[in-house]
């Protein structure tokens, strides 16, 4: 089992939860031990090999570690959050997410359970309940995040009449009462290992009704150039660039889907501009 299992052998969240525990789909990584910076630092911290810009292969998040996954304050990473949420609005990171899901058929049961695997600050969900009520569907939505510190960000940006659900835990011992419909999940894969990938890609397959889509970053060198144009929060301008040498290119997604025993022929991967790679599931 996970080296973070002793850690997290209990879930906790900010509202009540029915439902039980059981091996289920994988959230995301284990925090890493990395080391920890304050905003107003001028002396960043970088993990070796920082400065290369080699993007010909994806580098393990285990050796190339990002702050946020480490020893940060709530504070740092309530503001990181946002600072990402900026990102996200105008980099258009929810679009592929939204149009992936306006192919969902029309005409089923109602509400629609839909889990978001590292919610974060909450903001692809809040965009999905936007997207549901313009369009007369009942959801029910849930975000699960393994940062002890998540929900309770999430919960103070997230409007109570959304009623969505924000569960601090380990996802692979989480299970809803009710099946899951859809899994969607956000700037996540890119901090698992291949193998826990694979892992979250073979679950997914076996417990998910209807669908699932993975929205993560493209590692291109005008991807990585972009992200330092704009001004970002000190953490977020040492992270991004660290994402994207832990990121994706079309090949690798063919690898890690044989790998899950997906076939291929089942599902999209598809480049977003800017600077996203997807792949998504109907069933």
């Amino acid at each position: 089992m996970s080296r973070s299992e002793s850690r997290f052998d209990q879930i906790s969240e900010s509202q009540p939860l029915s439902g039980s525990v059981s091996n289920e789909i994988v959230a995301r990584a284990p925090r890493r031990i990395v080391p920890r910076i304050r905003p107003k630092s001028n002396n960043m911290v970088s993990p070796v090999g920082h400065e290369s810009r080699d993007l010909s292969r994806r580098v393990s998040p285990r050796d190339f570690p990002e702050l946020m996954d480490g020893d940060c304050s709530y504070e740092d990473f309530r503001d990181c959050l946002r600072s990402l949420e900026k990102a996200n609005r105008w980099l258009l990171g929810y679009r592929p997410t939204l149009t992936w899901l306006e192919r969902l058929p029309r005409g089923l049961r109602e509400p629609m359970r839909i889990v978001d695997l590292g919610s974060g600050g909450g903001d692809l969900l809040r965009q999905i309940a936007g997207w549901a009520r313009r369009r007369g569907i009942a959801v029910q939505l849930t975000g699960i995040d393994l940062n002890p510190h998540a929900a309770r960000a999430a919960a103070e940006s997230t409007p109570k009449e959304l009623g969505i659900k924000w569960v601090t835990g380990d996802a692979r011992v989480y299970r809803q009462e009710k099946p899951m419909d859809i899994v969607v999940s956000s700037l996540l894969a890119h901090h698992l290992e291949d193998e826990e990938i694979v892992a979250l890609l073979r679950r997914m397959e076996a417990t998910v009704q209807l669908g699932w889509f993975i929205n993560d970053l493209e590692r291109a060198e005008w991807s990585y150039r972009m992200f330092g144009l704009v001004r970002w929060h000190p953490i977020v301008r040492h992270d991004g660039p660290v994402s994207f040498r832990r990121a994706f290119r079309k090949d690798d997604w063919v690898r890690l889907l044989a790998a899950a025993d997906v076939p291929r022929e089942v599902v999209t991967v598809e480049h977003w501009r800017p600077g996203r790679l997807c792949v998504g599931r109907w069933k």
